[in-house]
């Protein structure tokens, strides 16, 4: 599991993944996470709009690090600043889905 706070960069609303790309600051680096959710249809489904997402959203984001180490991860949910928080369809069997 991870838990990661940053600001997002990018945000891609596509088939068959959406990916949500996030500066993480650790330690004084800033790293650029790839973020993977479920599909754009999957989102809308959980509320989603294409628009939510908009470079310098500033996002708690809760999934799994790939087993690889890297800078990736798959998406349980996102948690925006005012408390506002959003489920993205994951394919880990462990997602909260409301």
């Amino acid at each position: 599991p991870v838990k990661l706070t940053g600001k997002v960069t990018e945000m891609k609303f596509s088939n068959p993944h959406s990916w949500i790309y996030l500066d993480v600051e650790k330690d004084g680096k800033v790293v650029n996470w790839a973020l993977e959710t479920g599909a754009a249809n999957a989102l809308i489904r959980r509320g989603w709009k294409k628009g939510d997402l908009p470079a310098g959203t500033v996002l708690v984001v809760d999934g799994w690090q790939a087993r690889n180490g890297t800078a990736t991860a798959n998406v349980s949910s996102v948690t925006f600043t005012d408390g506002k928080r959003l489920f993205a369809g994951s394919s880990n069997e462990s997602a909260e889905t409301k």
